[in-house]
């Protein structure tokens, strides 16, 4: 019959275990021992979920990068490199404590 209980991310772990512990042994015994980490984003407010559990925010400050390394084409050396990484990283962070927040800490208090 259909259960009650609402289903969670562990419950659904639960599930998953429960069918793959005879077929897959290793795999399950490295699940259960590295899940955690896959569930982190759970511990944070359910409006911070879909930024946290996401590499997007990474992958476009990664395609800036490489945008902007492009423009440039060839560094002198290699602090030159990262002197346009940090100011792209203090832009983006300026613009996130000053205009648009990524993610609005003022319910954590």
């Amino acid at each position: 019959m259909f259960s009650t209980r609402p289903i969670t991310a562990q419950h659904r772990l639960s599930d998953m275990m429960d069918t793959y512990e005879d077929i897959l042994p290793t795999v399950m015994d490295k699940i259960d021992r590295d899940i955690i980490h896959c569930l982190a984003c759970f511990h944070f407010p359910k409006k911070h979920r879909r930024r946290i559990r996401t590499t997007n925010l990474l992958e476009r400050l990664n395609r800036e990068i490489k945008r902007r390394a492009d423009v440039v084409q060839i560094f002198p050396n290699q602090e030159a490199c990262e002197r346009l990484i940090g100011a792209l990283c203090m832009e983006w962070s300026e613009e996130w404590i000053t205009g648009r927040r990524y993610l609005d800490m003022t319910d954590l208090k």
